[in-house]
């Protein structure tokens, strides 16, 4: 594969001369803007090797770097080993910014280059900035990757699918009302709308474009005159195109996009999440464009209706019973000394899911990570490097599902054996924090950055730390990963919504030793109004239980002894009438009361 790398570099380097470019930035992008990717827009990977969902690329003349975050360092230091890229640790303060990189190794007068389809406006004018001070000038139009990727993916042409109201909870003219209200209220008439998640509750429709992200590849326009989807008609069908017209939207291509942007008339005003819009686009709308900041349909698709709550409580008890059939089968297979992978663990939780009512896929990618592996944060395990379990050591286990009724995510860290004191030690400061975060009660208005010291404290007080987030928020049979709020240590303006899901999973990680990860999904929600204004918690969605074994209960106080107990009690009395007698008596031992 390093070989293989090596000469993809190389012929990206003479592409680069060719066109007289001495730097070239690849982003892990697309023209939406999204986290996740379809296979087509998966340069960085096709370039680098580097597998993760995030990071970003620069190749120079003679030298080539990738920048990731913590998540991934332990995974790109292995991927990118004899590729010649060099691991930027993202993050850390001694790593210089893809700006400051090339300030460092270009001369005045060279030239740096990118595809302006997969930059937002921000970013693009900040690099321009940084490198116009040492004279470097930057091009925004470098899309030379079919030259050499002779076989790259098309773009997917997957049918499209209506998400049936029933499970929507809400019509998408009533969306699409709402959505033009918020722009009348920001000064603009037409909205524009790039990011395939918000474009799929918009609509109330899915696909499969991108991998257990049920999204389609597309564009969305709404003014009070027209609504266009622009789309590949091979996506299409009958039923949905009838669909889309029972609710006022129309179709076009989606390539042609650009062309209907540069046609609308002088003088519209059209409102765009700048920070989500591709700049050769801003750019095509010029003046025309209002920055409104986060797009009304993030804000309204992040809080979750009635039926939407209802629906994810019902995919909740399945997938709390797939779990408990998954552990189960895992604990049997290590007791009877039946040789079980990594990869076999992602096999037994996709084939208890499948068997669930209304699943449709994984929400991701399941990371199973048996001991050194599970401090790899977001570790996929691959043939090469598929570990058998031993009756040993910790195995952590990140996996969920895709749901016509909801989206599941989940964490749990099990002991394969006896658990070691040190073990037990870091599963109980993880635990510690989780269960902060999850009986917190906090103002209106609280950002996530407020938040994520509850989950972080017992570690830090110990010498311990995690640096990746400590809570993302979950879509509704769509994104895993769904904005705007989040939980973690850097600022993000979105305060936290009663409705919202979020995940709760702090996090511990021993390089070469193990791994530890507690997640739970919680539902934000009002709990009171006093003299000080309005107070928010959480209510804990997920259900099953965390290993017993790994509690050192001489580290907890009382009621975070409580807490766990009455967890389990919850996860007990909900899923046991969905289980047969021994799976009961499974979980029967497996919420007893912890002693201290």
């Amino acid at each position: 594969m390093n070989d293989l790398i090596l000469k993809r570099l190389s012929a990206f380097r003479a592409l680069m001369a060719e066109a007289g470019v001495k730097a070239v930035i690849v982003p892990q992008a697309d023209p939406h803007q999204g986290e996740y990717l379809a296979p087509h827009w998966q340069v960085r990977r096709w370039l680098s090797g580097f597998t993760g969902s995030a990071g970003d690329l620069v190749v120079t003349s003679s030298k080539a770097a990738l920048w990731t975050d913590s998540r991934y360092f332990l995974q790109a230091a292995a991927q990118l080993d004899g590729t010649t890229v060099e691991l930027m640790k993202d993050g850390l303060a001694d790593t210089p910014s893809i700006a400051q990189y090339l300030c460092q190794n270009l001369q005045a007068g060279d030239t740096v280059a990118l595809d302006g389809m997969l930059f937002n406006a921000a970013s693009v004018d900040a690099l321009k900035k940084a490198l116009a001070e040492k004279d470097i000038s930057l091009i925004t139009d470098f899309d030379v990757i079919d030259r050499i990727w002779l076989d790259r993916p098309a773009l997917p042409d997957g049918k499209i699918f209506v998400h049936d109201i029933r499970y929507a909870g809400k019509e998408a003219r009533e969306k699409i009302a709402e959505i033009l209200a918020d722009a009348a209220a920001k000064g603009a008439a037409d909205v524009f709308m790039a990011m395939l998640d918000d474009i799929a509750w918009t609509l109330n429709i899915r696909c499969n474009d991108v991998n257990h992200t049920p999204v389609a590849t597309a564009f969305l326009y709404l003014s009070e005159a027209h609504k266009v989807l622009f789309i590949d008609p091979a996506k299409l069908t009958p039923e949905t195109s009838a669909y889309l017209a029972e609710q006022g939207v129309s179709t076009m291509s989606y390539t042609s996009v650009k062309k209907y942007l540069s046609a609308i008339p002088t003088g519209t005003k059209v409102l765009v999440d700048a920070s989500h819009t591709a700049m050769q686009l801003l750019d095509i709308l010029g003046v025309k464009a209002v920055d409104g900041g986060i797009s009304a349909a993030a804000r309204l698709k992040s809080v979750k209706n009635p039926v939407q709550l209802e629906g994810v409580s019902n995919a909740m008890l399945r997938d709390g019973v797939a779990m408990v059939r998954s552990l189960i089968e895992i604990e049997r297979r290590i007791a009877d000394g039946i040789a079980t992978t990594e990869i076999d663990i992602s096999e037994i939780l996709r084939r208890h899911r499948s068997e669930g009512d209304l699943y449709f896929d994984e929400s991701f990618g399941t990371i199973a990570g048996y001991g050194p592996h599970g401090a790899i944060v977001h570790y996929e395990a691959t043939p090469e490097t598929n570990a058998t379990l031993q009756p040993q050591g910790l195995l952590l286990i990140d996996s969920g599902a895709q749901y016509l009724d909801g989206t599941t995510d989940i964490t749990r860290t099990i002991a394969l054996g006896t658990p070691t004191a040190q073990e037990k030690a870091d599963f109980t400061l993880v635990m510690k924090g989780h269960i902060a975060l999850a009986k917190a009660i906090f103002p209106a208005g609280t950002r996530g950055a407020q938040l994520t010291v509850l989950a972080h404290q017992y570690l830090w007080k110990n010498g311990l730390n995690y640096l990746h987030g400590t809570g993302h928020g979950v879509g509704h049979f769509l994104s895993v990963h769904e904005g705007p709020h989040s939980i973690r240590l850097n600022y993000v303006d979105a305060p936290m919504l009663p409705g919202s899901i979020t995940s709760n999973e702090p996090g511990l990680y021993r390089e070469n030793i193990h791994g530890i990860r507690c997640e739970n999904l919680v539902l934000c929600r009002h709990e009171m109004t006093t003299e000080f204004g309005e107070f928010l918690g959480f209510e804990t969605l997920t259900l099953c239980p965390f290993d017993r074994s790994l509690f050192d209960t001489s580290l907890m106080s009382d009621e975070e002894i409580a807490w766990v107990d009455s967890y389990h009690r919850t996860v007990a009395e909900r899923l046991t009438p969905f289980l047969s007698d021994d799976e009961r008596q499974w979980l029967q031992i497996h919420t007893q009361p912890l002693t201290k």
